[in-house]
């Protein structure tokens, strides 16, 4: 599948502080495998092994169409570094490989999504569990179809359910193009082809975030959600009830974490900032591990990290502290 899409991650970025080479003394660094796919093809699990894959999506152009904040093509470079230092807290036995990253090309949006999920599809085929890491919240769309030919090949008739942790609902229909606003839509469109139902749940819903039409929207097509106001620790009952309640009703889960879901002062470097966005508190984290912790969780992605506009690496720090609950034991 490897196309001019394709850019390879240089092995340098995965350096830090080194302790010694003892497996209780090591961090990511030292422990991710560079993988060029220009010269080399994903090592396929063995039976038993479990293994994560690290992808970056090089994309800004649906935030451009979006007329949000442009940074987010740098997302993956500084994500990666944010994560390097991370100590280890996972199987010896995993293995954990880098398998580059898909850039869009120029305005080419749709062909840096398809580029995407077909990668995605051959990582999942090879046994891997894929972590992506945006770019803009496009990445969504493409994630979804790398995922939806990966069911039909190996799961035909299992149903996916989408978690989005996030401030928008982005269930806007493209006007006349996609962008990062319409991922949801496209997939609840695409689902309706196909004669399935739409699975799809947000978390951390903000109503200065979203117009009427977009409540209205998300009652016609099924959504749930979950309010921001309501993750706290006198809501956790109800919250844990309804995450729950969804888990059970799919067979695979694709998790999607946008960054704007956040406060600001937690997550100043986004393409859209929230003033009052959810806290990355115990009450959260707790929700965030019961949906990885849940077995059902099948790909997962962090979108809308965007270095220029961060302050002290602060979005880029809770980036990788959210990769770090996903991938550790």
């Amino acid at each position: 599948m490897i196309d001019k899409t394709y850019l390879a991650t240089n092995p340098n970025i995965w350096d830090g502080r080194n302790d010694g080479d003892d497996y209780d003394l090591q961090r990511w660094h030292q422990r991710v495998e560079v993988i060029d796919l220009h010269s080399a093809v994903i090592p396929a699990l063995q039976n038993g092994q479990k293994g994560i894959a690290f992808i970056g999506f090089m994309c800004q152009e649906g935030v451009k169409r979006n007329k949000g904040r442009l940074g987010t093509v740098d997302g993956p470079y500084e994500l990666r570094k944010a994560c390097a230092n991370l100590p280890v807290h996972f199987s010896e036995d995993l293995k954990i490989v880098d398998l580059g990253n898909i850039q869009c090309m120029g305005e080419d949006l749709e062909g840096a999504q398809i580029s995407l999920g077909k990668l995605i599809t051959e990582t999942l085929l090879a046994g891997y569990k894929p972590l992506v890491w945006g770019g803009g919240h496009e990445i969504a769309y493409a994630h979804y179809l790398g995922i939806r030919d990966f069911i039909d090949q190996k799961y035909p008739g299992k149903k996916i359910g989408i978690i989005n942790i996030d401030a928008h609902f982005d269930l806007r229909k493209p006007d006349p193009l996609p962008s990062s606003g319409t991922p949801f839509y496209q997939i609840a469109m695409d689902q309706k082809e196909r004669g399935n139902n739409f699975n799809y749940l947000v978390v951390g819903i903000q109503k200065n975030s979203n117009t009427k039409k977009l409540y209205n929207t998300a009652t016609e097509l099924g959504a749930k959600y979950i309010s921001g106001r309501r993750i706290t620790e006198a809501d956790k009952v109800g919250t844990t009830h309804k995450l729950v309640d969804f888990i059970d009703k799919v067979d695979f889960i694709y998790q999607t974490t946008c960054l704007d879901v956040f406060a600001a002062h937690y997550a100043p470097g986004v393409s859209a900032s929230a003033y009052n966005g959810i806290s990355p508190n115990p009450t959260f984290m707790k929700m965030f591990k019961k949906i990885h912790k849940s077995g059902k969780v099948i790909s997962s992605d962090i979108a809308e990290l965007n270095p220029s506009l961060d302050l002290d690496r602060r979005t880029a720090k809770l980036a990788a502290a959210l990769s770090f609950e996903i991938v550790k034991d």
